[in-house]
């Protein structure tokens, strides 16, 4: 399958993002791959944070990969530094390869050397076999989320 690099995102690489972002019947919905400017706007945003943390995976030039982790620091379970994983998105050429669980690894490293003590994430309630994947890398389905449309 050829080496493996995971990398901060650049700005060349948001149409590939963005395309993975709209491959799956949630996100043809609500993605427009026809304009990226939104999407460049808040790649800016992120990489001015350093609590945000968007990445690609790159095989052989080519990305394949990405998520989204966000570091947050709260004073709740004793001053507790958690993070949260979202938009994983794997290539439909990459799907059953493990580089899911390879960017999850990743992710859960980076919030160790971050500081975390908790890593989170959500997955809509029809990604079944999304929460499988997260089941079997020691995710538990502990609480139940909200969202409020702004």
């Amino acid at each position: 399958m050829g080496d493996l690099a995971i990398r901060p995102a650049t700005a060349d690489d948001v149409a590939a993002i963005v395309a993975m972002l709209a491959d799956d019947p949630l996100g043809a919905q609500r993605e427009s791959p026809d304009d990226l400017t939104p999407y460049l706007t808040a790649l800016e945003r992120l990489a001015s944070d350093p609590n945000q943390h968007l990445v690609v995976a790159v095989r052989e030039g080519r990305v394949v990969g990405t998520l989204q982790l966000t570091v947050i620091p709260g004073l709740s379970r004793r001053g507790t530094v958690r993070s949260i994983i979202e938009g994983v998105r794997i290539h439909a050429d990459e799907r059953g390869s493990g580089l899911g669980t390879q960017l999850i690894d990743w992710a859960i490293d980076e919030s160790r050397r971050q500081g975390c003590q908790l890593v989170q994430l959500t997955s809509d309630n029809t990604r079944t076999d999304a929460h499988r994947f997260y089941e079997r890398l020691g995710f538990t389905a502990s609480h139940v989320g909200f969202k409020l449309q702004l």
